[in-house]
Parts: structure tokens; C-alpha cells; sequence
């Protein structure tokens, strides 16, 4: 492909509330096996895209051992790969990334020293599949400047959250409000760019002239009536993990046999770092109903409507339903889990009991004796 990939992926989200304590949310687990960053990552594989950088900043241990590897997305070769990139102190500069274009331009060797026409841009906290190329095959289509991939929301769907965008018959955005107290469009922007590499050197160089820092403000929304900003519509599923509902959500999307067949079963794949653990391990009397449970799970009790983590135990006589339960959680004998999250490397101790009332109840224990309870 004619291109090169950023993903920004060093993001804070004070919505996610205890989930981002400890890792980024690009790193936050997703269907059982994979991560976030996993779904743009195995989107630039298959759209061909040899050359990828990736931002990150905030609390990005987890995400850094993650792609530790370039080899699970096909990016460890001599010529382009994957490159990670975080806040570097210079003489010339002392500062964190202060916004999304403020993030790229502290990195624009990665950009002037590439000799590809055109860059993708995209969030590493959607999960999506897409073909970039349909994209810049539209970019170069419509001679578009930049070219924003959009979504069509249902009526009932509050977009305020979003960036919302309003085109013309031809498929220009004539309107960019980011995050309306109002909104007058059901039409979200996926925060996925495509732009012309000079082009992006070019304004990134004025937003740093006049201490600007944000890649939508300051870029596709100031320059929305100068520039030729296009809008390409996105009809498959797509959901964006900004906030604790939208994660339960998306997590619980994937008991859905239609959504994992899209995933899993059409091609492309979506590649991940595997772990080299045994298969999940169901004892004798245990009850499991619509729910993933991933490798290396030990299973004494019941599940229902709810996703397993990579290395979970479940104890005799528990029964969890509709909750996620993340990475090497013990659970003890006879506890009753319900629309929680467990955060990773929980211990849960026996006897326990932990519902949801109102909305998702999100459960943190501290890591303590597991077996002489």
C-alpha cells in the first residue's frame, strides 16, 4: 500500500475509571484473548501497510510488553515494521505529548524520513475491521485533503460523546463539531484519517508555529472550510472503548455468534500475541451457558452470559453471571459475581458476593493468598 500507519494509542481516560489505573486503554483485554490495539493493528496488516508507528504515553507498560513482538501482525521485516514511539526529553524539547497532533509532530522524522505519498491515521481503542486501501482509493477519488472514515449511529444512540459530522451530497464535511453538548448529526467520526504525507508535515508544522496541539480542533475542524475534508461512510460494525459501559458493552457484543463469525471467522483475522497456555479446563459438574472463556482457565462452577479472561479460576459452588472477568483472577469457593468487571490479578475471596444494582460494578482486590482459604 501507498501509505504508512500511526496509531495513537497514549490517550488518558478518566471514564474508564479504575480499568485505566494500571495499563492504557489501547492495552485493555477484549473478547477473551486479545487487546484493543490488536483490532488496528490487524487492520494495517491487511490493508498491506509496511511501516507503522505507534504512539504511546500513558501508563504504557502493559501496552509496550504487548508489542514487545512484531511478529503476531506480520511487521517484523528489514524493510519498514513496527516502530513505538513515547515522549523523548531533548534540548529542544521537555515536554509530553500534548494532543494528538501535538504527539505526531514530536515524532515528524518518522514522517519526513518515509518516502510513501500518503498516512493513515487511527485510534488504537476501536474495534473495527477495515481495509484501509477502500479508503485512499475513495481519498484519491474525491482529490480529497483528508478523508474522515464516519459512522451512521442509530437514532437512539447518544453521540455526544463523539465527534459528529455533517456532509454534503458529494460526501464533503461541511460540519465538525467534536463533542456537542447538542448534537445535530447521527454521523460520528471513527478517528480514522487518511492524508497526503506532505500535506500532514505541512500542518502539523503551522499547528506547532501557533501552539496548537489537537488533531481535530485544531486541523480537521479549523480547517474544514479550506481544506477538501471528506467523509467515508463505515457500514460494518465498529465500536469505540472510551468508558467502563462502553467496554462491558463491546466485551458482551462478542456472545453474539454473529459478531465472533465477522471476527473470527471471515477473513481477515485479527492477530494477537499468543500466550503458550493450556486450553480452558471444564471440571466435573460445571455449568457454562452463551459465554468465552479463554486458555488457561480452571472452571468449578456456573457461567453464564459472561467472558473469561486469559487464566481465571472459577471455585466450587460460584456462579457469575453477566460480568467480565479479566486476566489471572482467583475466585473462591461459593461467590456469586453479577454485571461486575473484575479487574485483573484480583483475588477473590471465598464466600463472597458482588452484584451490579445500578449499571456496572467494577471489582478491584489486591492480590493476597490463593489457596489457604
Amino acid at each position: 500500500m501507498r501509505a504508512i500507519g500511526i496509531i495513537l494509542a497514549g490517550g488518558k481516560s478518566t471514564r474508564m475509571k479504575e480499568l485505566s489505573r494500571k495499563r492504557a486503554v489501547c492495552a485493555m483485554p477484549v473478547a477473551g484473548s486479545y487487546r484493543s490495539i490488536d483490532f488496528a493493528l490487524s487492520n494495517m496488516e491487511y490493508s498491506r501497510i509496511q511501516k507503522v508507528a505507534v504512539l504511546t504515553q500513558f501508563n504504557s507498560r502493559s501496552l509496550n510488553e504487548h508489542l514487545s513482538s512484531s511478529k503476531w501482525w506480520d511487521f517484523g521485516r528489514k524493510q519498514g515494521g513496527l516502530f513505538l514511539f513515547t515522549p523523548s526529553f531533548t534540548s529542544e524539547n521537555s515536554n509530553w505529548y500534548r494532543g494528538t497532533a501535538d504527539a505526531i509532530a514530536q515524532n515528524i522524522s518518522f514522517l519526513k524520513n518515509s518516502h510513501e505519498p500518503y498516512v493513515v491515521i487511527a485510534s488504537g481503542d476501536c474495534v473495527y475491521k477495515m481495509d484501509y486501501n477502500a479508503v485512499l482509493e475513495y481519498h484519491v477519488d474525491k482529490r480529497a485533503d483528508i478523508t474522515v472514515v464516519v459512522k451512521d449511529m442509530p437514532a437512539d444512540v447518544s453521540v455526544e460523546r463523539y465527534g459528529t459530522v455533517r456532509m454534503d451530497q458529494d460526501g464533503r464535511i461541511t460540519d465538525f463539531v467534536e463533542k456537542p453538548i447538542v448534537a445535530h448529526s447521527q454521523t460520528i467520526s471513527c478517528g480514522i484519517y487518511v492524508i497526503r504525507r506532505r500535506v500532514l508535515i505541512d500542518l502539523l508544522g503551522r499547528c506547532e508555529e501557533e501552539g496548537r496541539f489537537d488533531f481535530v480542533q485544531d486541523i480537521l475542524i479549523r480547517y474544514k472550510d479550506i481544506k477538501r475534508i471528506y467523509g467515508y461512510r463505515l457500514n460494518d460494525y465498529w465500536s469505540n472503548i472510551a468508558s467502563v459501559e462502553d467496554y462491558f458493552n463491546t466485551n458482551m457484543d462478542f456472545l453474539n455468534p454473529a459478531v465472533r463469525h465477522y471476527f473470527f471467522r471471515e477473513y481477515p483475522e485479527v492477530h494477537s500475541k499468543v500466550a503458550d497456555l493450556p486450553p480452558a479446563k471444564y471440571n466435573v459438574g460445571v455449568s457454562v451457558k452463551n459465554s468465552l472463556l479463554s486458555s488457561g482457565c480452571i472452571i468449578n462452577g456456573t457461567i453464564e452470559d459472561s467472558v473469561l479472561f486469559r487464566q481465571v479460576y472459577v471455585g466450587n459452588n460460584c456462579v457469575i453471571r453477566n460480568s467480565l472477568i479479566l486476566n489471572d483472577v482467583y475466585i473462591g469457593d461459593n461467590t456469586y459475581i453479577e454485571n461486575c468487571i473484575v479487574e485483573s490479578d484480583s483475588t477473590i475471596q471465598a464466600n463472597s458476593y458482588y452484584k451490579g444494582e445500578n449499571g456496572i460494578r467494577i471489582v478491584v482486590e489486591e492480590k493476597g493468598e490463593r489457596y489457604n482459604m
